[in-house]
């Protein structure tokens, strides 16, 4: 069922999936200078034993803590005398001296045992042996560790990106003793919300990597043994509208795919989505903790927020800290110079500053600094993607936010007034034509540059509504949460909704060397956030319901988190559309009980309805910061 993709590929993205920090000769060398390394195999308390690579400093005079990174990436490279070409989260705290740990979890690479997507977390700690979880994994390593290696200090620590960011978050709950600093960075918190799923719509961008997590290995192995799809073009846009509903990418995948059987069989928020969250088991956390995050990211921006502000809720007396940065999933981790994400230009050197001034601080305090208390850092550090600096709050989002409300009106206009009249906007959306995420002809599993692209071609299509403020005259800085609360009605039973937070450059804008061929910045489009809502869900995740056809219906939900400063000369512009292809698959607007299993003929047009009236008034609500 599985068609070969060249091996070139293949290395590529396990290269991207592992998040290595970017590296020169001078940290390979360095490497194999200064550290020995070591395999095992460390037994949980099943039995199941999982493969643990341990590079420990070749200068014994001193203890050092242990630094550790759980991934299903692999933590190769195995076998004596292949190395790694730098260690840890950056190369300061590989030259500060730790010893640095990688895990193969549980049913990957040279582990045994059986693997499972977000593996749920037990409610309770029973003392049957069998009982396991990521977290009894943890602690049980932690435990060996402890043990089996020379010249620690007593204390460890743990960080990860992406998936490895799932895997920290998922050591807070029942953490062993000697966890005492932890960073989930870009963590997925639930596979319903991050990644594969938003607010219920299923993402098509990642279904290239259905291989990836969909396939049990049979054996511990140092070599992938998943093929991956080849899909015989970059044109992402004519693949996936050629390959036609999703029940038809069983071509592809077959029933040896486990996670596209999870995928298909639970569309909705049910039991199987919800014990996978780690959201819920965020109590009595005993480490510190710092959650870092992208503003651009988009695989895993659900996640840090929500993990921080559980965090914060829960665990009022914890340590708990948040970094957002002007970064795309997991830029912070290697140094390019310029930060630059599809046009935007945010500075020089970011990634470094971060890892220098914050993440470095961040463990040796809790790792290795005999003091106690706070490590000097601030609660938050948030960096302004519309004014391109950092700054620090006490909390987050800042108390000092308020709420304030935009509405739609007629002729395309937004203001804090609300609207009067009856009026409302319309457009066909039509399956068959469905609105493109971005301009770009290219086919991959993690589409990233598209959160800062520029959002002009799709102001102009007739499919998309558009909502603008007049010329901003002075700056308006938003700093927290985002709310969608539209009146919407369709023609038919179901509907996706997708707002668009947009910041208008004033025509005049100046280019930037970094600018894209064919791009000008005059009037440029930046998508400053973005959410899709699958309409069904609209009042449950867990239990979805059909549109009644005409009738003026509340649709709700919330986009995540900015820190974006609207200057003096810009305009704020809301963007609403119903398809947004191929980043999520298309609703057959027609309501089928699981989009899934839907067929062509499911497929329908739809006249979709946006209101703005004095009793059915359509909005956008944010936090603000006042002027100091």
């Amino acid at each position: 069922m599985k068609n070969h993709v060249n091996s070139l590929w293949l290395m590529s993205l396990l290269l991207v999936l592992s998040f290595q920090p970017t590296f020169g000769q001078e940290q390979a060398d360095y490497v194999v200078q200064n550290y020995e390394k070591k395999e095992y195999t460390i037994p949980m308390r099943d039995g199941t034993q999982l493969h643990t690579v341990v590079y420990s400093p070749l200068d014994t005079s001193r203890t050092y803590p242990m630094l550790m990174q759980r991934t299903p990436y692999s933590a190769g490279p195995y076998g004596e005398g292949n190395l790694k070409n730098s260690l840890g989260p950056s190369p300061f705290l590989m030259e500060d001296g730790y010893i640095f740990v990688y895990q193969d979890v549980r049913g990957r690479w040279m582990s045994e045992g059986s693997y499972d997507n977000m593996r749920p977390t037990l409610t309770e700690r029973s003392g049957d042996p069998q009982d396991i979880d990521e977290s009894t994994d943890t602690y049980d390593t932690i435990e060996w560790l402890l043990a089996n290696v020379d010249n620690h200090n007593g204390k460890v620590g743990q960080w990860g990106i992406s998936y490895p960011g799932f895997y920290s978050a998922a050591a807070l709950p029942y953490a062993h003793p000697s966890l005492k600093a932890v960073s989930p960075q870009a963590p997925i918190g639930d596979f319903y919300f991050d990644d594969f799923h938003h607010n219920g719509a299923y993402f098509l961008s990642y279904w290239l990597a259905t291989s990836v997590f969909g396939y049990q290995k049979e054996e511990p192995t140092t070599e992938a043994w998943y093929d991956m799809v080849n899909p015989g073009t970059n044109d992402g846009y004519q693949f996936f509208m050629d390959m036609g509903p999703l029940k038809n990418a069983d071509k592809y995948y077959g029933a040896d795919n486990f996670f596209w059987q999870q995928l298909k069989n639970n569309p909705d928020y049910n039991e199987f989505w919800q014990k996978r969250s780690i959201i819920p088991h965020l109590n009595d956390v005993s480490p510190a903790v710092m959650v870092v995050g992208g503003w651009f990211d988009a695989e895993d921006l659900y996640g840090p927020l929500t993990i921080y502000k559980t965090i914060e809720k829960n665990n009022p007396d914890t340590y708990n800290s948040l970094v957002m940065g002007p970064w795309s999933h997991g830029d912070w981790s290697r140094e390019t110079g310029p930060q630059v994400i599809s046009n935007m230009y945010f500075g020089d050197s970011i990634s470094t500053w971060y890892q220098k001034e914050v993440e470095r601080k961040f463990f040796h305090h809790f790792l290795k600094a005999e003091s106690t208390g706070k490590p000097g850092l601030p609660e938050a550090y948030m960096f302004d993607t519309g004014l391109n600096k950092w700054e620090a709050f006490q909390e987050w989002p800042p108390k000092e936010s308020e709420w304030k409300s935009f509405y739609f009106q007629e002729k395309g206009g937004l203001s804090p007034e609300k609207p009067t009249g009856n009026r409302f906007s319309s457009f066909e959306s039509d399956p068959a034509n469905p609105v493109p995420y971005s301009q770009d002809i290219k086919i991959t599993f993690t589409p990233r540059k598209y959160m800062a692209d520029d959002q002009r071609f799709a102001a102009r299509r007739p499919d998309v509504l558009t909502f603008e403020t007049p010329v901003l005259e002075e700056d308006l800085t938003l700093a927290g949460e985002i709310m969608a609360q539209l009146k919407v009605a369709t023609s038919q039973t179901d509907a996706d909704w997708v707002v668009k937070l947009i910041d208008v450059f004033p025509g005049d804008h100046p280019n930037h060397p970094y600018v894209l061929d064919g791009v000008d910045m005059g009037n440029y489009h930046l998508m400053v956030r973005s959410e899709v809502i699958r309409g069904r869900y609209r009042d449950s995740f867990e239990k979805p319901s059909p549109f009644i056809p005409d009738q003026i219906t509340d649709v709700d939900f919330q986009l995540q988190d900015v820190y974006h400063t609207f200057k003096k000369g810009h305009k704020i512009q809301i963007q609403v559309q119903s398809t947004w292809f191929p980043l999520i698959d298309r609703n057959p607007q027609k309501y089928v009980e699981n989009i899934f299993e839907a067929s062509e003929e499911d497929f329908v047009k739809a006249l979709h309805k946006v209101f703005h009236t004095e009793n059915f008034p359509s909005k956008i609500n944010v936090m603000v910061l006042p002027k100091e």
